[in-house]
């Protein structure tokens, strides 16, 4: 695969990937504004089932055949493609139509035991009804992937995302006065319906275009050893990611209790964390989640070649963008947190946590691109050891360190085991390629350039615009140092042109 294929891809994705995560703030700001924190916060205690069956029955195989697909026809035996996705669409399928009648069955039991609120009993059956189409639409987007179509994927999530908000704003007039249970069903509903109509989309497309191939050089038994090879790992990290972070949004409130707030104040607190800000700290990221995907069958394809010089002109290219990306949105959330709380959400009470996370803001994005290269390396089984090393730290701040210190207490330490894991996936990626990163024009001239665009745009606030109506005087704040940094980065030449070729 060329870089000129690459960068395409990646491109198409992030077009993608930024409409969506636009139409998904809008979402998030009507959500917050409707049903206020605590119902963010009862919607937060489903997502992470929701995720949880995604890593089952999806994530895993999704991946697989995107690394697979892309080996193989790098191989020239593009016969065997169909075969990998017949096989890997089955085994998708069948965990997810069990995982469905599962959560359906013993919504009620789910709900009271674990999730430990009876009111997202509803949800639970709403949401179990497209974990089929899910897991479906997932398998064959990875299979388009796979073979560089990135078109397929980006319409799917912009059709996904598209549907979902027309759901919550037609049954929001309807469902919303009847409480918070109503409230959080009418979004479920519209996460459901996005599910369904993006896998009918990519189902249609697939019917239309298919056409017979090359008949498979790899017996059935093969090549279901092969995608189980590759997928069990993948599903493996992600479940176990799955079960901590739905632990996690149990745990929190529950933990918050003790520290003093009412079960009402801990659902808020989880709203603003994981409802609000994270969804502000990882926007930038699509960026480079796009990057990630398409460089993931990219390195696959090369390291099934031995091309590693192209491997490593990649990876060089995938953390610049990476470091550029992370160090001006770190200094965002640092410098002006109580600001975009209140643009985005028309509040404030997220700037602690926000400031937090910005700090963590390099280290998370530069584990989006490293997840991409690692992948396409084949070292599904590191990145389980260090995602379960993080889990567990996490977990224990929070039932050991919240009860005492708030959401502090969860928030200092996950920062530290960012820092801490992401070092160690680039000393892994460092030791198979052995890749000279230059520090100086990589991270610190960014950061610099971050920190003194900041800073500027801090004196422009409060010297030049200062009295201007708030909202505006925000805007102006951020885009005059957006300006100030994107010409410095051009100026002190921290990414060439090389970097920026099509």
């Amino acid at each position: 695969m060329s870089r000129r294929t690459i960068i395409k891809g990646a491109l198409i994705l992030t077009i993608a990937g930024i409409i969506t995560r636009v139409l998904g703030f809008f979402y998030r700001i009507y959500m917050a504004k409707t049903i206020g924190a605590e119902g963010m916060g009862l919607y937060q205690l489903i997502t992470p089932l929701y995720m949880l069956v995604w890593s089952l029955s999806s994530s895993g195989f999704s991946t697989a055949m995107s690394k697979l697909t892309a080996q193989e026809k790098a191989r020239g035996t593009e016969g065997n493609v169909k075969r990998i996705l017949y096989l890997s669409l089955f085994f998708s399928t069948a965990l997810a139509v069990a995982s469905s009648l599962v959560t359906y069955f013993f919504a009620d039991e789910i709900s009271i035991h674990i999730l430990k609120d009876g009111r997202t009993a509803l949800s639970l059956r709403i949401i179990s009804l497209c974990f089929p189409c899910m897991a479906l639409g997932s398998v064959m987007r990875g299979y388009y992937l796979g073979l560089q179509n990135t078109m397929i994927s980006a319409v799917s999530q912009v059709l996904e995302q598209t549907v979902r908000m027309a759901v919550i704003y037609m049954l929001s007039a309807y469902m919303i006065p009847k409480g918070l249970e109503f409230a959080c069903a009418a979004a479920v509903w519209g996460m459901a319906a996005g599910e369904i109509i993006s896998f009918l989309y990519v189902f249609l497309y697939y019917m239309l275009k298919n056409k017979k191939g090359r008949p498979p050089t790899l017996e059935i038994k093969g090549c279901a050893a092969m995608i189980m090879a590759a997928a069990v790992p993948l599903t493996l990290n992600r479940v176990t990611g799955s079960l901590f972070s739905t632990a996690e949004n149990i745990l929190i409130p529950d933990r918050l209790q003790l520290f003093g707030c009412t079960q009402s104040e801990a659902l808020s607190i989880l709203g603003r964390f994981s409802g609000m800000a994270m969804p502000l700290v990882m926007f930038p990221s699509s960026i480079l989640t796009a990057l990630a995907t398409a460089t993931m069958p990219a390195i696959s394809e090369s390291h099934a070649l031995d091309q590693y010089s192209r491997i490593k002109s990649t990876i060089h290219q995938s953390m610049t963008i990476t470091a550029i990306i992370g160090a001006f949105t770190s200094c965002i959330f640092i410098f002006f947190p109580a600001e975009v709380g209140i643009l985005i959400y028309s509040q404030k009470q997220i700037y602690e946590i926000l400031r937090l996370l910005g700090i963590m803001c390099p280290f998370l994005y530069i584990q989006v691109t490293m997840s991409g290269i690692l992948n396409g390396l084949g070292q599904q089984l590191f990145i389980f050891e260090i995602n379960l090393f993080s889990s567990v730290v996490n977990l224990l701040a929070i039932y050991f360190i919240v009860p005492y210190c708030g959401i502090k207490g969860f928030l200092m330490p996950w920062i530290f085991t960012t820092a801490i894991i992401t070092l160690a996936a680039v000393i892994r990626v460092n030791s198979f390629l052995k890749i000279n990163i230059p520090v100086l024009g990589q991270y610190i001239k960014p950061a610099l350039s971050a920190v003194f665009a900041c800073l500027a745009a801090r004196l422009c606030q409060s010297r030049i615009w200062y009295g201007a109506d708030y909202k505006y005087g925000v805007m102006l704040t951020l885009g005059t140092a957006g300006i100030i940094y994107t010409y410095l980065v051009f100026k002190l030449k921290c990414i060439s042109r090389e970097d920026l070729r099509l």
